[in-house]
């Protein structure tokens, strides 16, 4: 019995979810992604690399061998020559409909690591393209560690890319053997090279996807390449149609169509997502990152979900999800944060008060998987109602009578508490410490308040599990996902 195995089902019928409709698109107005015209270029892709100084590989960006989970990995090298673009001065507009032109031209070599499942029947279509974040100065991927179980076990394709020029240059630094060839003209050209990335899979999948032939491409990004992306959307995509949907993970502002040495080109703040688009848009955000200057209104191209008792990053992304096979022990690991949460995640660093314990993640990967319905079958995800606020400047969120927010996207921890939990108030000294941030706070119940709330440990499950009932009939959690955490509870020795 695999790992994988040990206490995760089949998924189960999704039938039972509620707020779904069946979205009637006018196909006869869209241009397929990946077509002509308005395609991007076609770099030149070769690999697998491999060899180099053994630092560093396409492993650096996982902490479990994908072996274990039947995944298989692979690095390329993508070639070619990238765009940047421009705008007249002043002609960005906030609500996002911009019209961007092409500029200045400059080659480059970047990289594109894959994991793909060995077995070529598990491959469910669908290429996620993750635009790898670097505000810790090295490539990272913030979303495959938050949403890698959902992937693996519907057969997803991950590609992470290095669309800027300080994590490639990082990379490059590591191991100079191996990415000898690695360069890069400057952030004012990401754009068009993660467009470029996004058409090397369909036109180069016999070589980069070991023969997977991709139904879908669908691109996220978490936090700074949030940010990224959501420039991105209002001025590439509409001119290159590569990516057939978009998950905009924990967003801030907009990035700049354009820095230096280029002509310096600022996005407007605030910047909201153009509502025009011909494919999907889903943007998640955590406590950490609503502004309410950006929300936007559902329609049938557009979502936003915010969550309760978020953090832009948590405990399960810090010391968990790194190294969580599937088997349930990352859920239980997550219940046990909870109830002795830290505030050194890490040996490098510590917060002032214990980080997040929510484990986000859970409300991510339903996120994944509705986006995902949405691009293959029209069917759009349910909507959910805002975090109720009670002032602004900055955000201050309505809280319950257990402290943790009002509102949003509901999950077991929230709704059958042991905590509160938030997405802001901490901080941290030192280069790494001023992230804490990001991180939340988790406050757990004392012995008296779990005793009045959960008599017994039969009372925590039985709440705890119609907490998770509730969070699949709304369509905010998975069936599976749903299961791994009554495991969780079951466990457990809350109430005892």
């Amino acid at each position: 019995m695999t790992p994988r195995s040990v206490v995760r089902p089949r998924r189960r019928s999704l039938s039972a979810l509620v707020g779904v409709a069946l979205l009637a698109v006018a196909l006869t107005a869209c241009v397929p992604p990946g077509s002509n015209p308005g395609s991007a270029a076609s770099p030149t892709v070769s690999g697998p690399i491999s060899g180099g100084l053994n630092v560093i590989s396409p492993a650096n960006l996982n902490g479990f061998d994908l072996g274990q989970v039947g995944y298989q990995q692979s690095e390329y090298l993508l070639q070619g020559t990238a765009t940047a673009y421009t705008a007249p001065a002043g002609s960005l507009t906030s609500d996002g409909k911009w019209t961007v032109t092409p500029g200045a031209t400059a080659p480059y070599t970047t990289r594109a690591v894959v994991y793909r499942p060995t077995d070529a029947r598990a491959f469910n279509g669908t290429v996620i393209v993750e635009w790898m974040n670097v505000s810790g100065t090295t490539d990272a991927n913030p979303d495959w560690t938050l949403t890698h179980n959902e992937l693996v076990r519907n057969g997803y394709v991950w590609v992470g890319v290095s669309a800027q020029a300080v994590g490639l240059n990082a990379t490059k630094a590591v191991d100079p053997v191996r990415y000898a060839l690695l360069s890069h003209p400057g952030d004012s050209f990401s754009y068009d090279i993660f467009s470029q990335a996004g058409h090397a899979l369909r036109t180069n999948s016999a070589l980069m996807l070991g023969g997977l032939t991709p139904k879908k491409v669908i691109a996220v990004g978490e936090s700074q390449s949030a940010a990224r992306l959501v420039t991105y959307i209002n001025a590439a995509a509409p001119l290159v149609h590569e990516y057939d949907g978009y998950l905009v993970h924990s967003r801030g502002g907009a990035s700049a169509l354009s820095q230096a040495p280029q002509e310096v080109i600022a996005a407007p703040n605030p910047t909201l997502i153009r509502n025009d688009l011909d494919v999907p848009v889903f943007v998640f955000q955590t406590e950490t990152d609503v502004n309410v200057a950006t929300r936007q209104p559902d329609t049938d191209k557009f979502r936003m979900w915010e969550a309760a008792g978020s953090s832009h990053f948590d405990y399960y992304g810090l010391a968990i999800g790194p190294s969580d096979v599937g088997d349930g022990q990352g859920a239980v690991l997550n219940l046990a944060a909870m109830r002795n949460p830290t505030n050194a995640p890490s040996s490098s660093f510590s917060c002032d008060v214990p980080i997040n314990t929510g484990g986000t993640h859970w409300l991510l990967n339903a996120a994944v998987h509705h986006l995902n319905e949405w691009v293959v079958n029209g069917t759009p995800p349910p909507s959910a109602p805002p975090l109720q606020v009670a002032s602004t400047g900055p955000t201050v969120f309505a809280r319950d009578a257990n402290g943790n927010a009002v509102g949003g996207v509901r999950s077991p921890q929230v709704d059958a508490p042991i905590a509160a939990l938030g997405g802001t108030g901490n901080s941290g000294a030192g280069p790494i410490g001023q992230f804490c941030r990001l991180f939340g706070t988790t406050v757990p119940f004392t012995p008296e308040q779990l005793a009045a709330r959960y008599p017994s440990h039969d009372a925590f499950v039985q709440q705890w599990a119609q907490a998770a009932i509730n969070g699949v009939n709304a369509g905010y959690l998975l069936p599976d996902d749903a299961y791994e955490l009554f495991i969780s509870a079951v466990l457990s020795d809350i109430g005892n």
